[in-house]
């Protein structure tokens, strides 16, 4: 590059360098930023707007993403009886469908069996109140020497009558919000319906087909999961069914025995509740057949909490760990500790699948996690 002289003012020249001059505006800002940058924030930005739509659509998916696992892990629960049925010449469809309405039978019989139950006992409740009223307030003024006379019973039950046919009127003004509701729970009951019964009846194309998208060693690591959760969750499934039947026998014995009304009734409420509620399934199962015979006879009322306490402790510590051995394998605690996790995660949903999917998980780990044996320091073994 030429270099300019000029004069210093006292005989001395100096020379400028000009080298910079002839650089082009766009050259020098290409110098300092680098070239990898913009590309690097256009990268950053997509990512976040990923992130953003991809938020966005599992918000709006919610629904449908739910149905989507329920009815997985309700043809993971089932497939082993379909397999059953399809080793011994049944197509997969029609066993699908065998299966499906064996379990529709159930669970409308269950319906129907506490729907008569329900009405039963509140035309006796009912027919039997005045009696029940004059009964209560006689044993109170007679055990707290307290003056209380039915009228006084009577005016407060009408009290309360009012405001509950005030909350009853109030709520069938939002008929159509109930109605929406209910229409809502239709279709998800339905879709689940759907889904489990091609879910199980396409189980091994559907496996296939999930398995092509992957490489063949990974392949084999999500057969073996596959696998696994169809085995804990169907296991899960019949343990808690052969738990139920012997929790309804039980119980069905002992009321018929202490004479309360509706035996057959409480029994299955009792067996079913109790096994397939997570946590609060004992309490609720135990619960309405104490209310029920307190309603005919206190005495044997007590009897019937004693028998279900005693009876939960036997199951608990001699039925459940022989039941569960090789079919569910999981510590109280954890199992306490996943329909916690379920429920504060999902809801109902995350609870009721709380205990399958762990149960899966905990085998997946333990199939792959390797454990070694702990070591004893020698002072400790002294």
């Amino acid at each position: 590059m030429p270099a300019d002289t000029t004069d210093a003012g006292d005989g001395e020249t100096t020379t400028e360098d000009n080298g910079d001059a002839g650089i082009r505006p766009d050259a020098l800002v290409a110098s300092v930023i680098p070239a990898w940058l913009p590309r690097a924030y256009l990268l950053a930005a997509a990512t976040v707007a990923g992130i953003v739509v991809t938020f966005w659509a599992l918000t709006r998916l919610q629904g449908l993403l739910t149905v989507l696992v329920v009815s997985l892990f309700l043809a993971f629960a089932i497939e082993p009886a379909v397999n059953w049925l399809a080793a011994r010449g049944w197509k997969r469809g029609a066993a699908t469908g065998a299966v499906f309405a064996i379990v529709t039978v159930v669970l409308v019989g269950f319906v129907w069996t506490m729907g008569e139950l329900v009405v039963d006992q509140v035309s006796s409740l009912i027919g039997n109140l005045p009696h029940d009223i004059q009964s209560v307030v006689t044993w109170i003024n007679d055990t707290f020497h307290t003056e209380l006379s039915v009228t006084d019973i009577t005016d407060r039950t009408s009290e309360i009558s009012s405001k509950l046919q005030a909350w009853a009127l109030d709520l069938a003004d939002d008929v159509w919000g109930i109605g929406t509701t209910a229409l809502g729970v239709l279709f998800q009951g339905l879709g689940v319906l759907l889904f489990t019964f091609y879910f199980a009846a396409d189980g091994p194309r559907f496996r296939n087909a999930v398995c092509s998208l992957l490489p063949p060693q990974r392949q084999l690591h999500v057969l073996r999961a596959w696998d696994i959760a169809v085995e804990k969750t169907g296991g899960y499934l019949y343990s808690r069914a052969l738990l139920a039947a012997c929790s309804a026998l039980a119980h069905y014995a002992a009321m018929r025995v202490l004479g309360i009304p509706s035996a057959f009734a409480l029994a299955l409420w009792v067996g079913v509740v109790s096994q397939f509620i997570p946590t609060v399934g004992t309490y609720l199962a135990g619960a309405l057949p104490v209310v029920v015979a307190l309603a005919h006879n206190p005495r044997s009322a007590l009897w019937i909490l004693g028998f279900i306490v005693v009876y939960q402790q036997f199951e608990n510590y001699v039925l459940q760990p022989r039941i569960t051995a090789t079919t569910l394998d999981m510590h109280p605690a954890v199992a306490f500790g996943a329909v916690l996790a379920g429920a504060a995660l999902f809801g109902a949903t995350g609870a009721l699948l709380a205990i399958p999917v762990t149960a899966t998980a905990q085998a997946f780990l333990s199939a792959y996690v390797r454990r070694y044996d702990v070591q004893t320091p020698p002072e400790a073994s002294k």
